[in-house]
């Protein structure tokens, strides 16, 4: 056999059988590409390396952000310390504590109305707040601004209305009390007040006297509304409807005659005397006029505790020396005594009655009147 045949069969050899191993090359070679792919490796690790770092990252700064919204919704933003400046908050009537936090919140005090909402949940005050002005600070903590709505906190001018004052005089103090001019109490006297049906739309009787919270920025018609609301009050719990009818005599009537009572008597206890004399003259067949300075003072605008004999001529409908009845209207502001006298009189006879001695409030009743001369010549030589 020749060596191409021998070329032949071991290349059918080959093809047939399983492939030989190709050289490797050189060492050199071989030390080469093993560096080679040591660098790839290397480039590979740090690459992967790189990604961990910044996928980590992400993921941290996403929880971080993530904790935070979180614990917002959970923590709500508020304020440290006291604040700083002044904020004049007014507390409307019936304002939730959640009105009042929002209220906050746009006005500065406090960071956020979630804040005050629990600060005032976790102080068990939530149906403590009243309604007026309390001045408050800019960027206050939430539990700081809870302890300054506290009623005794309010900013108010507390006015006394006293007994028995006119409502001229009573329109004089509310203008010097709140620096609103007086035009504007007489302006709101005409105003729909809540007035009851008998005081036939005139306040004077009706404006009742006691201790008011009165603010700035209340009008003259709120607060005489408000003292049109005292009175009622008390009308009502003393039933005064139902006991004028059991003493035969309209609202009205009982309340023009405390008006008298108010400024006739000299102390708290003459009340029920001077009314029974009321009483009696009115009863009397023929009645007997009730013949009271006060009404003719009143009727003329004027101040004084006895009437000249000029004085008791006028025309006015108040002049009780010339009329028979009641005067048209009450003559002051009656408080809880003189309005519980008219309704619970005295037991007694007496028609007459002098207040002898002003000074001391001395005054003595009588049923004759040869016994009232006297008791006028009394009151005539301690006046002297």
């Amino acid at each position: 056999m020749n060596d191409l045949d021998m070329d032949f069969l071991l290349g059918a050899e080959d093809d047939d059988g399983p492939p030989r191993r190709r050289s490797q090359g050189t060492r050199t070679q071989q030390r080469r590409s093993r560096r080679r792919r040591k660098r790839q490796r290397r480039k590979g690790f740090v690459a992967t390396l790189f990604a961990v770092v910044i996928i980590v990252g992400v993921l941290g700064a996403g929880g971080y952000f993530g904790f935070t919204w979180i614990r917002g919704l959970v923590v709500p933003k508020d304020f440290t310390g006291q604040g700083t400046g002044q904020v004049v908050i007014e507390i409307k009537e019936g304002a939730t504590a959640t009105d009042v936090a929002q209220q906050l919140e746009d006005q500065g005090v406090v960071a956020s109305a979630r804040a005050f909402v629990n600060a005032i949940g976790a102080a068990g005050k939530g149906s403590s707040l009243q309604p007026g002005e309390y001045t408050l600070h800019k960027a206050m903590s939430a539990a700081a601004a809870v302890a300054l709505l506290d009623p005794k906190n309010r900013v108010l001018n507390r006015l006394t209305i006293r007994e028995g004052l006119r409502l001229s005089k009573i329109f004089e103090e509310l203008s010097t009390a709140t620096g609103k001019p007086v035009d504007d109490f007489k302006q709101a006297a005409k105003a729909d007040l809540g007035l009851p049906s008998y005081a036939r739309k005139r306040l004077e009787g009706f404006a009742f006297p006691a201790t008011y919270e009165i603010n700035s920025k209340m009008s003259a018609e709120q607060i005489l509304t408000k003292m049109v609301e005292r009175f009622s009050q008390t009308a009502e719990r003393i039933k005064l409807e139902e006991q004028a009818h059991q003493l035969g005599y309209t609202p009205r009537e009982v309340m023009i005659i405390a008006s008298i009572v108010q400024a006739e008597s000299g102390n708290e206890q003459d009340m029920p005397k001077v009314a029974r004399v009321i009483y009696n003259r009115l009863s009397l067949n023929p009645p007997m006029k009730l013949q009271m300075d006060s009404t003719v003072m009143y009727g003329l605008g004027k101040y004084g505790i006895a009437a000249t004999h000029a004085e008791t001529e006028s025309n006015s409908p108040y002049n009780t020396y010339k009329r028979l009845g009641l005067p048209p209207g009450p003559i002051a502001n009656p408080g809880d005594h003189a309005i519980g006298a008219a309704l619970h009189p005295a037991d007694g006879n007496w028609l007459y009655f002098v207040t002898t001695d002003p000074k001391r409030g001395i005054t003595k009743f009588t049923d004759k009147e040869t016994e009232f001369w006297k008791l006028r010549d009394e009151f005539n030589r301690n006046n002297g």
